[in-house]
């Protein structure tokens, strides 16, 4: 599922390369623009945008605004208004972006200090009514529009939060999220980071910033399994806790099985798989960092799956040539659709991926095969793995599941349900 980066010196048709991004923005702004900004708005009348028409969607792009002159600033709350005056909400205006406004509220309702509390608090208690800490001492506390907060995502790890902004106006008040945060959870420490790729989607680059004295790596715990999280080599907040629940279900096919776990990243899966007593697992993944993180993972427990530093598509070619069958292939590539423009690429990428990792799958074994890319959808993925899979294989679906608890879905942003992972009976 991975949103890792996947860079090598293998063959440039490899799917788990991350496709190159034009930049559309060669410099960035200027520091100025990201100063930490608190929760309180201005005195007076927000500054106005005017929106050409109707819309409920979050993300208003530039297309659909009209002349805003200068009174807003990057980063700045501001009202968007219909050409008839009537208000439409309030979001986050950044002039950078393609999306220029990202909705905060609708109607009249005002984004103020009260507000912003009220909406963190809101997304903890639900993470705390979920009994998550059961399962594991790490949660996604923050999930974007899931949670009515565009553009970042917040983590929790032990004692430490971990945060990712994908837009200006919230790398810019992180720092306020955090302290809010930190109120309502046991926290004492905190990382924020820019998301990959926020020069060219928001015209800002920064290398992000942390708390005195916070750790640069901790331990979690989850399903009885040890974790390492490297906040300085690790991807995205530092750990994937949107597989934790499908992790879990691996163990069912597992016991005394064969199992690839292709890309791998620091070998969660690999490591579930040991749990439920498999007799052999191949973990591989392109990012050496990764790998040697899934190697102190498998100290940190019983049991020791082979990791591999290699080209996961190049790896199980190979395979396919030497005839090499498991009874378990688990195909978790990273985001191979950044965008729009690169859907049809995207597609045939994971088409290539999947037809490979099916012909590695032994007679009545499973394919576990997951994207993380949300701008494919449910309907899409589905169709794009039964076409990869030979006809002659029959293919039985056993199971279509997403993300856990904790990554909730806005029903209204079809990207929030970005994680799908097909259990496949082959």
């Amino acid at each position: 599922m991975k949103r890792r980066p996947q860079y090598g010196k293998h063959a440039a048709d490899s799917p788990s390369r991350r496709p190159r991004r034009e930049q559309r923005d060669k410099w960035p702004l200027s520091p100025e623009h990201l100063a930490p900004r608190t929760f309180d708005l201005p005195e007076g009348p927000l500054p106005e945008i005017v929106v050409k028409s109707p819309t409920r969607s979050v993300a208003i792009f530039r297309k659909r605004v009209g002349d805003y002159g200068n009174k807003a600033q990057h980063g700045d709350v501001v009202q968007a208004v219909l050409p008839s005056g009537q208000v439409l909400g309030c979001g986050l205006f950044n002039p950078r972006a393609e999306a220029v406004l990202k909705m905060l509220t609708w109607d009249d309702e005002i984004p103020d200090a009260n507000w912003w509390q009220a909406r963190l608090k809101r997304a903890v208690d639900i993470r705390s009514e979920l009994a998550l800490r059961k399962q594991s001492n790490a949660c996604r506390l923050i999930h974007g529009e899931a949670d009515g907060l565009p553009g970042v995502v917040v983590d929790l790890f032990d004692n430490i939060l971990s945060l990712e902004a994908y837009s200006l106006g919230m790398f810019q008040r992180a720092e306020a999220m955090i302290k809010e945060l930190m109120y309502h959870t046991r926290a004492k420490h905190w990382y924020v980071r820019s998301a990959p790729n926020t020069l060219q989607t928001e015209g800002y680059d920064h290398p992000g910033h942390a708390s005195s004295k916070v750790p640069a790596k901790c331990r979690i715990e989850e399903h009885g399994l040890s974790y390492e999280v490297d906040f300085a080599t690790g991807h995205k907040t530092g750990f994937f806790c949107d597989q934790r629940a499908n992790r879990l279900r691996l163990r069912e096919f597992c016991a005394g099985k064969t199992v690839l776990d292709a890309c791998c990243y620091s070998g969660g899966f690999s490591l579930n798989a040991i749990a439920a007593g498999a007799k052999e697992v191949i973990g591989v993944d392109l990012d050496e960092n990764a790998v040697a993180m899934a190697k102190r993972n498998a100290n940190l427990n019983s049991g020791q799956p082979r990791f591999i530093h290699a080209d996961a598509f190049a790896y199980m070619r190979d395979m396919q040539r030497n005839g090499k069958t498991f009874d378990v292939v688990v195909l978790d590539p990273p985001k191979l659709i950044l965008s729009r423009d690169e859907a049809d690429v995207g597609h045939r990428k994971y088409y290539d991926f999947n037809r490979l990792a099916a012909s590695l799958v032994a007679p009545n074994g499973i394919l576990v095969t997951c994207s993380c890319s949300g701008l494919l959808s449910t309907p899409e993925f589905v169709k794009m793995v039964t076409a990869a899979i030979p006809f002659a294989r029959q293919p039985q679906l056993l199971a279509l599941t997403g993300a856990d608890a904790d990554h909730p879905v806005a029903l209204n942003v079809s990207e929030t349900e970005y994680l799908k992972c097909a259990w496949v009976r082959l």
